[in-house]
């Protein structure tokens, strides 16, 4: 069955779930006005339009800390409501996306730290990137942040509240290929070609005075993750990587169990319309062979029955692994792990963060070869004791 003729089930998992994907989780992305796909960007229209409206009230009135939260928030609405319009040249999603970019320029100039909208020479196009830096500015690491395929540069990380900044590292986020504004240029992502824009964004980091250009990490969410093991596969200057929300080994699973909104959504990326000529460029599209080649210390995060990633595709990926690694395993968890009862309730970005400082700053022994099974409702998170196996019985 074709991806698109099951579009009548996606309408109903929408008015019944609140949401589009990743039906195993509970917690609604959609008002509950939205009865069917169609209908996503125009009631989200509206409420970032409301939201901006306080916004801009609340900066009027001088209160600029509460409205850049919520030029923050309508900027994130935006991007939703534009996101689920798959044609190029569309009004509707030109108008939207500039909405989301208007809005979060507006988190940028009250940010506590600067944030730069860059363009990155890429090939013969360019791609844009938001550049988060410390605030003094100091010479120091830096991370390569690679979206996940439904997000934008300015979905992560938060402006307000940066897990990496704090840190002590600076951040740059992109629009790769099919990605926010390189889709709106109509910049195609390929089988191939996101890990050399990748790489031309490390050709920029390492011409960046506050850049320790032995010193850049990778991390990738989502299909960010395939790309990023990719790249530091094919790219020797990444000092270590970091993924999360597993999409590793082949890809049937995303783009042949999953909601039909991720191969519509890929192949709009693409520029594709056979269904066929997708299917071939996604054969290609695995990590086998790639995880052998990267030598830099590798976290991947994952829940245990991702529908995306089928465990032991992780598993036989991180076996494949020939460099320091640690895997952590959410117990009960699916596609989305943040804000799950076995890290406490909160994102998963501090202590990626966190895993990082510590390679960084040589707390890693070499040897690190460690499987964590976090515990959903006991334990102490990813600080739990190693496991021997992830099978049952355990």
């Amino acid at each position: 069955m074709k991806r698109d003729d099951q579009q009548w089930m996606l309408d109903w998992l929408v008015k019944t779930t609140g949401r589009v994907q990743n039906f195993a989780n509970d917690e609604h992305d959609l008002p509950p006005e939205v009865k069917s796909y169609r209908m996503i960007p125009r009631v989200l229209y509206k409420e970032a339009r409301h939201i901006e409206t306080i916004a801009k009230a609340a900066e009027s009135a001088g209160h600029t800390d509460t409205a850049r939260q919520l030029y923050r928030r309508a900027s994130q609405v935006y991007h939703e409501a534009q996101h689920s319009i798959f044609e190029d040249d569309n009004k509707e999603k030109i108008f939207l996306h500039g909405k989301h970019i208007e809005c979060y320029d507006k988190v940028a100039g009250y940010a506590d730290n600067p944030i730069e909208k860059v363009e990155i020479q890429w090939e013969d196009v360019q791609i844009q990137g938001r550049f988060h830096l410390l605030r003094d500015k100091r010479k120091a690491p830096a991370v390569l942040f690679l979206p996940g395929m439904d997000m934008t540069k300015e979905a992560f990380p938060n402006p307000l509240a940066n897990p990496f900044l704090r840190r002590g590292m600076h951040v740059l986020s992109i629009d790769g290929p099919g990605q926010g504004m390189s889709n709106i240029r109509k910049i195609r992502v390929s089988d191939d070609n996101y890990e050399r824009a990748a790489m031309a964004a490390i050709d920029w980091l390492v011409a960046r005075p506050e850049v320790d250009p032995e010193q850049i990490v990778i991390v990738g969410i989502s299909f960010g993750c395939h790309w990023g093991v990719r790249t530091a596969a094919i790219d020797k200057r990444i000092r270590a990587l970091a993924t999360t929300y597993a999409v590793v080994g082949p890809k049937k699973t995303i783009f042949g169990e999953a909601s039909p909104r991720f191969k519509q959504m890929f192949m709009y990326m693409a520029g594709l319309s056979d269904e066929d000529e997708f299917d071939a460029m996604t054969e290609r599209m695995d990590t086998v062979g790639y995880a052998e080649r990267i030598k830099c210390p590798t976290l991947l995060t994952m829940g245990e029955y991702d529908p995306l990633c089928h465990l032991e595709y992780a598993v036989d990926f991180f076996d494949e692994l020939n460099c320091p690694k640690e895997l952590w395993v959410l117990e009960n968890e699916f596609h989305r792990i943040s804000l799950r009862e076995g890290i406490g309730g909160i994102e998963i970005y501090p202590y990626i963060a966190d895993w990082l400082r510590d390679e960084l700053d040589g707390k890693h022994p070499k040897s690190l070869n460690k499987t964590v099974l976090v515990k959903q409702k006991s334990g102490m998170g990813p600080y739990e004791a190693p496991t021997d196996s992830l099978s049952l019985p355990r």
